[in-house]
């Protein structure tokens, strides 16, 4: 019973971790929320079901690939260069740096500015690939929390039966 306990507070500390992992790009959310669903699965309380454990963590590994790509998908569907999504995700990088917490939502947006306007991209293009990119982050933040709550909640539910 004592190491039911610690792997469940363990599982929830992870799925925590995993939420705000989906804000900050350094931790990778889902993957660290799936392995707190994997801890939940060593205690006699909540045993899942294979076909759950294995389509929670696809859908982990699909959108940590996302995360990835969704951004430049945002800069390009906007008119967008490949300086332009580089700079995208120069910024959301250097956004962990800058201006806290605030920096995560800005720095993407002028990191595909300044990557377009170094492609010698007419000023108002530029913008229209900036907000494309900005809107593929918040999206991408969006997906994962999505997916990150859900996790929570599959696990809140195993344990309350």
């Amino acid at each position: 019973m004592t190491v039911d306990i610690i792997l469940i507070v363990a599982a929830f500390v992870l799925i925590l971790i995993g939420l705000a992992g989906c804000i900050l790009p350094v931790l990778p959310g889902p993957p660290i929320a799936f392995v707190g669903l994997l801890l939940i699965q060593f205690t006699e309380k909540a045993p899942f079901s294979t076909g759950l454990l294995v389509g929670m963590g696809l859908l982990a590994v699909a959108v940590t690939i996302l995360d990835y790509i969704v951004p430049g998908m945002g800069t390009k569907k906007f008119g967008g260069s490949k300086l332009g999504t580089w700079g995208c995700f120069v910024g959301t990088i250097l956004g962990l740096f800058v201006l806290p917490p605030f920096g995560i939502i800005l720095m993407p947006f002028l990191g595909a500015l300044i990557g377009e306007l170094l492609n010698k991209t007419p000023s108002q293009q530029a913008l229209r690939a900036a907000f494309g990119a900005l809107i593929g982050f918040l999206g991408g933040t969006f997906v994962k929390l999505v997916v990150c709550f859900v996790y929570l909640l599959v696990a809140m539910v195993a344990l309350i039966k």
